[in-house]
């Protein structure tokens, strides 16, 4: 039910919807919206030790140097090369039929839990050889890995292979998985949040690899740590990869 009536809402707004300015709006506004708490924790964190006990390197902090730098880059990125897709992007799906009913709950759970199992594949496929291949990292990966203590606004702090690339991959999954319009947004939403959670530098009581039994999520600690050594954790988000690829490293197996 309040699916169905959230899906009649937005096909009021469908010309809307339907515009190759709509995307990159869309994503532009969404991981900003999810970074401004952090640079908010970022700015308070050197006078408010409750923040500073969270943070995954407690002396470390967060020039506004680094935020403006972070931050025309994720501008850059999103005008220069992401617009252009999404105008090619519109027209190859122009024509579409449309869908009168919203997915159900369950569906669109399963849905985007397949997308986000994809993409997390996809992505340690592609960074692991961004990383075993010496002129792949030089060319197209090592801007990303600019800073090696990671905070909110150097999620999307990447060149234009890498921004393309993850665009890719997050645009085709819903595609080859047959998932409602409604269903798709709700994984690009879900996974501009993980992405940013993983970046943010802080591990809080209630982050998501804290909720997820069983160590099978990363979280921020999982990925902070393949900023800080490189040789570890490719995958974005869940464990199982790096487990089955020999790739894993664990805080307490860093300390050692």
């Amino acid at each position: 039910m309040l699916l169905q009536s959230l899906w009649n809402w937005m096909q009021g707004y469908s010309a809307l919807l339907g515009s190759p300015f709509f995307p990159v709006f869309f994503s532009l506004s969404v991981y900003l919206l999810f970074c401004l708490p952090f640079v908010a924790l970022d700015t308070l964190s050197s006078k408010v030790p409750w923040i500073r006990r969270f943070k995954i390197h407690n002396n470390s902090t967060v020039s506004w140097a680094t935020m403006k730098s972070c931050l025309a880059l994720a501008l850059y990125n999103h005008v220069v090369y992401i617009f252009p897709v999404t105008i090619l992007h519109c027209y190859w799906r122009s024509g579409g039929t449309a869908q009168p009913e919203a997915p159900g709950i369950f569906t669109l759970l399963r849905d985007v839990l397949g997308c986000l199992l994809l993409f997390d594949f996809q992505y340690f496929v592609w960074h692991l050889l961004h990383h075993k291949v010496p002129w792949l990292y030089r060319t197209f990966h090592k801007v990303h890995h600019t800073y090696t203590s990671t905070s909110a606004l150097t999620t999307e702090h990447s060149g234009a292979w890498e921004t393309l690339s993850l665009g890719f991959f997050a645009g085709i999954n819903p595609l080859l998985l047959q998932c409602h319009p409604l269903t798709e947004m709700a994984f690009y939403v879900l996974n501009i949040w993980l992405s940013v959670e993983d970046h943010c530098g802080y591990d809080f009581p209630w982050a998501t690899h804290r909720l997820v039994p069983f160590g099978l999520y990363g979280g921020a600690p999982h990925h902070d740590l393949h900023h800080l050594r490189f040789r570890s954790n490719y995958a974005p988000y869940f464990t199982h990869w790096d487990r089955l690829f020999g790739t894993l490293l664990t805080h307490d197996e860093d300390s050692r």
